[in-house]
């Protein structure tokens, strides 16, 4: 391999030929090599989607010359349908603000347009980097606009993973439906519940999730692109934020709009830790249930076991026979991941200083990471476990039946402190509460087959009086 020899005002360095990015990038290079990442390719996407809006929008004013900015944009489209992808090496971790990953994208399309245009690499004529690529641009206000616009980008693909879970659960809950069990406060016996109940309950929380995440995409969805350095504009055309919004919402194909106050929007990082803790409560819930599905799969023959999940991979190294709840497993870590995520992003969020945060590459990694992993395990929850999910119904009879918290449909009848007794001894002689009561004569079996029946006990109502008549 050989170099060539650039230079920038700190002085001059060696670039591998090879290389489209340049000098400053080498230098982010040398001084960051601290996780072996590279920016992840949506980011990449993000920064060069603004480069090619402001070629077109300077090409439209003038400002760029037209063959300069064509060859500005097709370098961008050709790293936008794949190409030069190892090129965009800097670490996530990173000076502030991002100015290395805005530098990265800058010359690496100036080296290539200029190949286009028949110079050659490093030598940045005609097109330079600062000059041409990054016209009217500021770190300050790029990288903002990349990252609303890689968080725009991603969303469609994790709401749609996020319904085919909602669905997933509906349908088990309506195959279940008929399947009456046992219901667990505090992980000790309840009143019963139906097994479709529960998983009806599932598809709805990540449903509540999915309005939560639409209803929090207004705010990201607002621009700062053309407030430069501190949100003020300078160095911009009048005309140029509208000319940016029209083109990055054309090259995209996204919604975009421009932001009431540049100068707001560069200060605060708000709308970036909201967003995040949107998805941080839905990776509360969606732990939750997979936490549930371990629970209620627990066994086979020593725990609850009242469901039984697909067998996808043998579950121990030593143990024959063994299977383990491991796509649950995984939603597991992937949610303590994304709640690191944003609480990594809540703390970079908070803290900016006066006309800028310079925390924005560590908010931009952890956020976009967060939603493409939450948008994996989301997708192989629902294919690679849920649907296939099997009721055990046998079990689910037996554990209700020696269910003492069944004594509740009595209570109304009895008394709570002479239910609470029948409880106690029934668990006490290993008895169930109906041979109990049918045993002391308490009852007429005709009365506790009225009284104690398990499917009414899971609908509104109080157990043997008759349903109030339909106001219809």
């Amino acid at each position: 391999m050989t170099d060539r020899i650039e230079r920038d005002p700190l002085g001059e360095l060696p670039v591998a030929d090879s290389a489209l990015y340049g000098i400053q990038t080498e230098r982010a290079r040398h001084n960051f090599p601290i996780s072996g990442m590279t920016p992840l390719p949506v980011f990449v996407n993000g920064i060069v989607w603004v480069k090619q809006a402001a070629a077109l929008t300077h090409r439209e004013t003038g400002r760029l010359e037209a063959r300069f900015a064509d060859a500005i944009v097709a370098a961008a489209d050709e790293v936008l349908a794949g190409k030069h992808r190892d090129q965009f090496v800097v670490d996530p971790f990173q000076a502030g603000a991002g100015t290395s990953h805005n530098m990265n994208a800058n010359e690496v399309l100036a080296n290539r347009a200029n190949e286009l245009l028949g110079g050659r690499r490093g030598e940045y004529t005609p097109v330079h980097p600062n000059d041409h690529v990054n016209m009217a641009q500021s770190t300050n206000d790029t990288i903002p606009t990349a990252i609303r616009l890689a968080v725009l980008s991603l969303l469609p693909e994790l709401l749609y993973a996020m319904r085919v879970l909602t669905d997933s659960l509906l349908a088990k809950g309506r195959e279940f439906d008929h399947v009456i069990k046992s219901g667990r406060t505090h992980l000790q016996d309840a009143a019963p519940i139906r097994l479709g109940q529960e998983f009806t309950a599932y598809g709805h929380t990540v449903e509540r999730n999915i309005r939560r995440l639409e209803a929090s995409t207004q705010w990201i969805a607002e621009l700062n692109i053309g407030g430069s350095a501190v949100g003020t504009g300078l160095n911009t055309e009048p005309e140029y934020t509208r000319l940016m919004i029209r083109y990055l919402n054309e090259i995209t194909g996204l919604e975009v709009q421009e932001g009431r106050d540049r100068v707001q929007l560069m200060q605060s990082m708000g709308d970036f830790s909201a967003f995040s803790s949107t998805l941080r409560t839905y990776a509360g819930d969606l732990n939750k249930i997979a936490n549930d599905i371990r629970l209620l799969s627990s066994g086979p023959n020593t725990g609850i076991a009242e469901i039984s999940l697909p067998a996808v991979q043998p579950g121990s190294s030593i143990m024959p026979g063994k299977v383990n709840p491991s796509i649950a497993e995984m939603v597991n870590m992937v949610c303590y991941q994304v709640m690191g995520n944003d609480h990594t992003v809540a703390l970079a969020s908070q803290a900016g200083e006066l006309e800028l945060n310079v925390m924005m590459p560590v908010i931009a990694h952890n956020l976009l990471f967060a939603m493409q992993i939450m948008t994996n395990a989301t997708r192989i929850f629902a294919e690679r476990c849920i649907v296939d999910i099997a009721a055990n119904e046998a079990r689910c009879r037996e554990l209700l039946e020696r269910n003492p918290a069944i004594v509740t449909a009595l209570a109304p009848k009895l008394g709570y402190a002479e239910a609470a007794k029948l409880a106690k001894e029934a668990v006490e002689r290993n008895m169930t509460i109906r041979e109990l009561v049918v045993e002391k004569g308490i009852l007429s079996e005709e009365e506790v087959e009225r009284l104690l029946n398990l499917r009414a006990m899971t609908e509104p109502g109080v157990p043997g009086h008759p349903a109030p008549p339909s106001q219809d």
